[in-house]
């Protein structure tokens, strides 16, 4: 794993700049992004892939834009940082927003809770006044793979025909701004609720896309079928074609940017992407 020393550097800079002075630098993530709790109140993401396939501000000014209009309108979702511009901000070649920290609690969220609150978060997105790239995550996939030999071409190519027919079929149903990347590990359960988090991934597409990412672990590699209905009850009506499509290019896009995001992955993971991979391969008979 690369030196922190840098990004460190680059987050505390821009809180001093704007007159916020850290008093800690207490590690929450190191990934490709690093997460760092700075003060009391203040959180910061910095993103540390510079070989990646996003470079820039691009995904993180979109970010910046829809977590402002869900906070803004009362959504149950983490805030940026009110005493800090909502940037997105660039230091030292590292693209960085700001979040106010808040308190994790243990207890496993309530289904039900989890498909009212992103249901009360769609119904606000709703209304975002600005345009959002269609089915962006799916396409930003296939590009990936027409650019990069991540897997042997037999699954290369079976990735490149389940997003394909995604962005085929998804295409023809009703569009609205999505979370993008609404997997339980973006979903935390605090002192204040259930709060969505991490918004990079946001682009315009049917609603069953943000269904399919949180249910799919328990849908497709637990069969806890009980807590999916509890979430899809609670969410309320969907299209079935369209959520049984958004599984399989959920799967396609994981396994797509796996070797990216886990480039030395430990068992599990080894695990749960050959699990994705059969699964898929199912999906084509």
């Amino acid at each position: 794993m690369p030196s922190t020393d840098l990004p460190i550097r680059a987050a505390t800079e821009i809180a001093i700049a704007h007159g916020i002075i850290p008093d800690r630098c207490d590690i929450l993530q190191n990934g490709s992004t690093l997460v760092l709790r700075l003060t009391e109140t203040l959180v910061a993401r910095v993103v540390q892939d510079r070989d990646g396939p996003r470079q820039g501000t691009e995904w993180f000014a979109r970010e910046n834009a829809i977590a402002q209009h869900l906070t803004q309108l009362g959504a149950p979702v983490i805030p940026l940082h009110p005493d800090l511009p909502p940037g997105p901000h660039e230091h030292l070649g590292y693209p960085l927003n700001f979040w106010e920290f808040v308190t994790r609690i243990e207890a496993e969220p309530d289904p039900a809770e989890i498909g009212r609150t992103l249901r009360q978060c769609h119904e606000i997105m709703s209304h975002f006044p600005e345009p959002l790239p269609k089915l962006a995550i799916l396409t930003e996939s296939l590009a990936i793979l027409d650019e990069r030999e991540l897997f042997a071409e037999p699954t290369q190519q079976m990735l490149r025909d389940h997003l394909s027919t995604s962005i085929d079929v998804l295409g023809a149903f009703p569009h609205q701004p999505l979370h993008g990347d609404a997997h339980m590990g973006n979903l935390m359960n605090t002192t204040h609720g259930l709060l969505w988090t991490d918004w990079e991934d946001t682009f315009a597409g049917p609603v069953e896309w943000d269904l399919a990412s949180i249910i799919w672990n328990a849908q497709i590699l637990e069969e806890d079928h009980a807590k999916v209905k509890a979430i899809l009850d609670a969410y309320g009506p969907v299209d079935d074609e369209a959520l049984n499509q958004s599984l399989i290019g959920r799967a396609a896009v994981m396994t797509a940017w796996y070797p990216i995001l886990y480039p030395n992955p430990n068992e599990e993971r080894q695990r749960r992407l050959r699990s994705r991979i059969e699964w898929l391969e199912q999906m084509r008979q």
